[in-house]
């Protein structure tokens, strides 16, 4: 648990720097502070394992700095929305931030999946606030499902904030997995998701269902999962509902009384001039071209690479290198800790102060949620009058319709959704039906309302299996045996699920026991 300054002026200070830059606001301000989060990796560890390996790090260490490096500028209103709506404020998940033509934006309206991936070596945006804003959407999964709302998320066990995005390792394995199973996150039914990644290895049941080095599975979890990470309590959310009051204050008096005399003094020649020498841009432009002692040093680092001796790994100078840079990164990190704790101190102690709490506007006895989203009677209206169309086409559909069910039914014991069960529905076909072949996306409608109609009323919904199929057996048996081998792929098929799959059996009217068959035409679906 972690507070920076950022939070307790971000507001005003935010304003400041932007009218400093003639109404714009300087990206690399931002690229610095990410920089400070991590001194030890900034001012060490960084450079030295490019200097340690420097036969074979620079190309990739100028990639990154080529990209890290191109700060990108925004307008003031842009960052000052920013900051108040989105970072101190924190209302989207509150619901409280509207469009320009007045319409509130409600997470909940999201119809296509949310994937979210965090980890918990991101100093920034760790697990549990990466997720909390679940949790001030929703009470539980069902009114998620209600909503008609699918929450994917992962959780990295060491991955730093920016490597999230960047590192080569996740781009691999997370994004890599993501993208190719991005069919499969759409027909899941709407629920909340842990998704989980096991290596493929020799003893993987049907590799060849498989994409890539990884088997994605999305187990379903409940709001309970998400405030085990260690969600905020209410005196934290005192906190940070005092320290959004005392923000909207410093920024209102900034405005009011600084604000004026900061544009006087700041015309836009001096703005670009602090822009250019900013120390972030500057220290490129000490090594580039425009310096006329670049050429000199362009040729020393010609020479020394001509004239290169790596030195051996057995090397004593090396060992003794290598472990006086170890001092060096536990010295800054001991500095980084005690700099990060002193400054969550003050936060808790300067905003969790019930006098400055009461000056504020904000009970210090008050236990009420602050983010919680409203609920609008309009929508539990449209929820009625759904469940109401539902529950009367129940018997409506065919043999496809059925298996679907049947399959969202036995489903409904396992321990979650792989991805060769798709591949294997793709491969297998729906329920053999002589009927036009469906889109993902028509295949997705025809799941959701299946769902819906099982968590609806589940018993009614499973006796009226047996009205929707044909009479031919043959094509009945062909479904069961298509629904066997889907639900096989992954290994053996387990207890509870086993039970229910006999049941379907007994409703589709086959007798004995019931084999994978042979894999009939491919579908789209």
């Amino acid at each position: 648990m972690r507070y920076t300054g950022g939070v307790t002026g971000g507001s005003w200070v935010t304003a400041l720097t932007s009218d400093l830059g003639a109404g714009r606001f300087d990206g690399a301000w931002l690229v610095q502070n990410f920089e400070n989060l991590n001194p030890s990796n900034t001012f060490w560890s960084k450079p030295h394992n490019l200097y340690a390996k420097i036969d074979t790090e620079a190309r990739r260490y100028l990639g990154f700095e080529r990209w890290w490096g191109g700060h990108v500028n925004l307008n003031a209103e842009e960052i000052q929305f920013i900051v108040d709506e989105l970072f101190i404020g924190n209302n989207l998940a509150a619901g409280r931030i509207q469009t320009s033509d007045g319409v509130t934006i409600d997470l909940r309206n999201i119809r296509s999946p949310i994937v979210v991936f965090c980890s918990k070596g991101d100093n920034i945006a760790p697990p549990r606030q990466a997720l909390d804003w679940i949790l001030d959407l929703y009470d539980d999964v069902e009114q998620m499902r209600c909503y008609g709302q699918t929450i994917v998320y992962t959780i990295h066990e060491s991955i730093g904030h920016l490597g999230i995005f960047v590192s080569g390792g996740v781009a691999r394995k997370e994004h890599g997995e993501f993208s190719s199973n991005i069919d499969m996150i759409e027909i899941l039914p709407p629920g909340l998701y842990e998704a989980v990644f096991d290596a493929k290895t020799a003893d993987t049941s049907n590799p060849d269902l498989v994409t890539g080095d990884w088997v994605m599975r999305c187990e379903t979890r409940t709001l309970d999962d998400i405030r085990a990470l260690g969600g905020y309590d209410p005196a934290d959310e005192r906190r940070f509902a005092t320290a959004a009051r005392v923000s909207e204050i410093n920024l209102a008096l900034y405005r009011t009384f600084a604000q004026p005399i900061v544009r006087a003094l700041t015309p836009k020649p001096i703005a670009d001039l602090t822009h250019e020498i900013h120390p972030l841009r500057l220290q490129y432009e000490w090594l580039s071209d425009e310096n006329p002692q670049a050429d000199l040093l362009a040729k020393m680092a010609e020479q020394a690479r001509q004239d290169r001796k790596p030195a051996r790994d057995d090397n004593p100078f090396t060992a003794f290198e290598r472990m006086m840079s170890g001092q060096i990164v536990a010295g800054l990190d001991m500095w980084r800790d005690m700099r990060d704790t002193a400054a969550e101190w003050t936060f808790l102690f300067t905003y969790g102060n019930p006098w400055l709490q009461a000056m504020t506007g904000v009970d210090p006895k008050d236990a009420r949620p602050k983010r919680r989203a409203g609920e609008n009677p309009l929508q539990r209206q449209l929820i009625a009058e759904r469940i109401a169309e539902l529950k009367s086409r129940i018997k409506d559909g065919g043999l496809r319709e059925a298996t679907v069910r049947a399959m969202l039914y036995i489903s409904g014991a396992l321990p979650g959704v792989d991805e060769r069960g798709l591949a294997a529905l793709r491969r297998t076909g729906i329920a053999g039906e002589a009927r036009p072949r469906m889109t993902l996306s028509e295949f997705k409608a025809m799941v959701r309302e299946q769902y819906y109609m099982l968590l609806i009323d589940q018993d009614a919904a499973l006796a009226a299996i047996p009205g929707m199929l044909p009479d031919d057996s043959d094509r009945r048996r062909n479904a069961l045996a298509t629904m066997r081998e889907i639900l096989s792929v992954s290994g053996q098929i387990p207890e509870e699920a086993m039970k229910r799959f006999n049941q379907i059996g007994a409703l589709f009217g086959v007798e004995g026991k019931v084999l994978p068959g042979p894999s009939p035409r491919r579908s789209k679906a």
